[in-house]
């Protein structure tokens, strides 16, 4: 089990200067222990990660545990936060227990070649800044100029994966077809720093989110729409206090729009059964349930199935506080408990609005050997097969 290395009334008041100003707060009801998803798997780290206990051990004065995937266990999910009766905003004690540990120089193994990567290109991936705009491949989509409305924001995920690029062609094309005024700025962008400073590196979150302020505001950016529901809540929930206020917008709000105006055209039935997974960055941190749901409904022969639990009660796929990156073992994934009530509930599509969703839930399938049964396909994706297109 975890155990303190040290406590210290100096630790606590770093942790509150940190950003765990709501410590004290906890009263140990253990409500977030029953909560977490953790607690709907085996494994070693179900084990081990009570977020309760965390909480106790940081307002005694935490230095660290002595087991890595304890401190970095969380996804940060917000099941626990959001139901908290006495508001604890638990994921900020979190972020600022972490960077104890990453201020002091030490990172957990999954995630070195992440933060490696963020500081050489500014992702996550790797990938060699000048190829940021490979996601395109020969489309024709505008560059971001001061008279245009929006800037089109792609994850880094979709900007180097594979997989994912499909996701912001896809999305790109949809806004074209929409009539939407927007454009990219490219190679210029950096990573939006949301899973760095959740991993608790809060100097290079600061690094990352300071360039991509200053260049946005040279270019005259006023509005954001983003791929991803991790960029939306970092520019829109984040940004504002080091001085980068923009009006931001995940593009199933825009499309949302353009569908109740009549402006995307759907043609091409699905006629299939869609069990739609909420993302915890689109649903739980930023309140967007409807939209989603509006766009599968609009197609026409989808018939939308909502999983056992949707909305605020949304299973996180556990892709998130630099999660996406780590090794669990088959059995202990969030992931795989979705995929089996998708198929429970007849479905025929797994589809979400969140490109480490489907990274995760693609995976999980895969754990399964469910791939034949369940497809896992973005919200994008499906509208564009409606309408006739390919990404």
């Amino acid at each position: 089990m975890m155990e303190p290395k040290e406590i210290s009334l100096e630790m606590k008041e770093y942790l509150v200067a940190a950003g765990a100003q709501t410590l004290d707060h906890c009263m140990s009801c253990g409500l977030c222990s029953a909560l977490c998803p953790w607690r709907l798997v085996s494994g070693h780290t179900s084990e081990v990660f009570y977020i309760r206990k965390m909480q106790r051990l940081a307002q005694l004065g935490l230095e660290g545990f002595d087991e890595e995937d304890v401190l970095f266990a969380c996804t940060t999910c917000g099941t626990c936060q959001r139901n908290c009766p006495r508001q604890v905003k638990i994921i900020e004690n979190v972020r600022s227990m972490r960077s104890t540990t990453v201020e002091a120089g030490f990172v957990p193994a999954p995630v070195r070649s992440v933060v490696g990567s963020l500081h050489a290109n500014g992702n996550p991936w790797s990938g060699p800044r000048e190829k940021r705009m490979d996601w395109l491949q020969g489309m024709e989509v505008p560059a971001f100029k001061p008279d245009t409305e929006y800037l089109l924001f792609v994850c880094c995920t979709s900007c180097y994966d594979p997989r994912s690029q499909k996701i912001a062609r896809s999305v790109a094309g949809l806004l074209k077809k929409g009539g939407v005024n927007f454009g990219v700025i490219g190679v210029e962008e950096s990573c939006c720093g949301e899973t760095v400073r959740k991993i608790g590196d809060e100097e290079l979150f600061r690094k990352l989110a300071e360039s991509n302020i200053k260049l946005f505001k040279e270019k005259g950016v006023k509005k954001i729409i983003t791929t991803s529901p991790h960029c939306l809540y970092t520019f829109k929930n984040e940004y504002p206090e080091l001085g980068g206020e923009f009006e931001v917008m995940h593009y199933t709000q825009v499309l949302a729009d353009l569908m109740q105006e009549g402006k995307l055209p759907l043609t091409v039935p699905l006629d299939r059964k869609v069990a739609y997974h909420d993302p915890c960055y689109l649903g739980r941190h930023n309140e967007i349930f409807e939209a989603p749901r509006t766009l599968l409904k609009a197609i026409p022969g989808a018939e939308l199935i909502e999983l056992s639990r949707a909305k605020e009660r949304s299973l996180c796929c556990a892709g998130g506080g630099g999660r996406l990156w780590a090794e669990v073992p088959r059995g202990e994934r969030f992931g795989e408990l979705r995929v089996l009530d998708a198929e429970e509930r007849g479905a025929d599509i797994l589809a979400t609005a969140c490109p480490y969703c489907v990274i995760m839930l693609e995976a999980d399938c895969l754990a399964l050997d469910k791939q034949e049964k369940i497809k896992v396909m973005e919200i994008s994706e499906l509208l564009s097969a409606s309408m006739g297109r390919e990404s």
